[in-house]
């Protein structure tokens, strides 16, 4: 039997932070035009953990019965290593998609209802990334899709919830906030680059190579900067203290950058994701308080 450390292990519970970030920052802009609405941003945190949530245990289930996880390096996979059924897992991953469906729907009648167009085109992505004959994650296109869901869209959907209306600064953040998650995942797949090429999963660390690879993860690293500043340009300059996240993005980008490989890369899985949430904290606290 499958046991409750195994499911959380599966969850992949290192990856929230990703899921907490953008709504920390897209809060922190709503509060900074005097709109937060705090039972928003909380069904908001919960679409946005439970999409996380769904989309790993889609993940495991997918690349799990396409045999690619057979010999990968990091995190327990449930289906891969045999400790759960293919079908319990995909179960799993769809009932977490229905608990973001359920939280998005509140706000969608509270808010506005093509909201649900938007949550539909979340839910979708989450499973085709491993998912379907064609998945787009074994096409390169990861990244890409991480950088609009999991920034641009979390972060302007978790402002506009509140606000009702455009704020530029939700943009900038949404940004930070996704190139941080594609670093995420960049490293992730730096990791697999050997598996996944024998595997037939042509992820864009796979297409760009290790050496290329590492590059983009320092030039997300940068353009997560760039961010702060655009954010703090468009609201208060108190908001370049975000910039503090280099602090701890350094060790990651270094490890990184000096070579590391293999299990030497879950730390700055680790990394990568402390650095995110720490953005957005550092960037949210003076958006509250202005």
């Amino acid at each position: 039997m499958t046991s409750p450390a195994d499911w959380i292990a599966g969850a992949r519970p290192r990856t929230l932070p990703a899921a907490v970030a953008p709504v920390l920052a897209g809060t922190g802009v709503a509060a900074h035009v005097d709109a937060a609405v705090w039972w928003k941003a909380a069904l908001a945190l919960l679409v946005s953990l439970a999409l996380q949530v769904g989309v790993n245990y889609a993940n495991d289930y997918s690349d799990g019965i396409r045999g690619t996880d057979a010999d990968r390096v990091g995190p327990m996979r449930l289906v891969g290593s045999g400790a759960a059924t293919p079908r319990a897992v995909k179960h799993a991953a769809f009932a977490a998609f229905g608990v973001a469906a359920v939280a998005g729907l509140v706000l969608a009648a509270t808010t506005a209802w093509w909201l649900v167009a938007v949550g539909a085109v979340c839910v979708v992505a989450a499973w085709f990334y491993t998912g379907g004959e064609k998945p787009y994650g074994y096409l390169g296109l990861g990244e890409v899709m991480v950088f609009v869901f999991f920034g641009l869209v979390a972060v302007i959907g978790t402002t506009y919830v509140q606000t009702t209306a455009w704020e530029w600064p939700a943009l900038y953040a949404g940004v930070g906030i996704g190139a941080l998650a594609c670093a995420i995942l960049v490293a992730n797949n730096l990791r697999d680059i050997p598996t996944d090429t024998v595997a037939g999963k042509h992820t864009l660390a796979v297409r760009l190579g290790d050496e290329r690879t590492r590059y983009l993860y320092a030039f997300l690293v940068l353009v997560a900067a760039a961010a702060v500043v655009a954010v703090a340009a468009a609201t208060t300059w108190w908001a370049l203290v975000g910039l503090g996240f280099l602090a701890r993005a350094a060790a990651p980008t270094r490890a990184v950058l000096t070579g590391a490989a293999g299990p030497a890369l879950i730390p700055v899985l680790a990394g990568t994701g402390a650095a995110e949430l720490i953005w957005s904290v550092l960037v949210a606290l003076p958006l509250f308080v202005a």
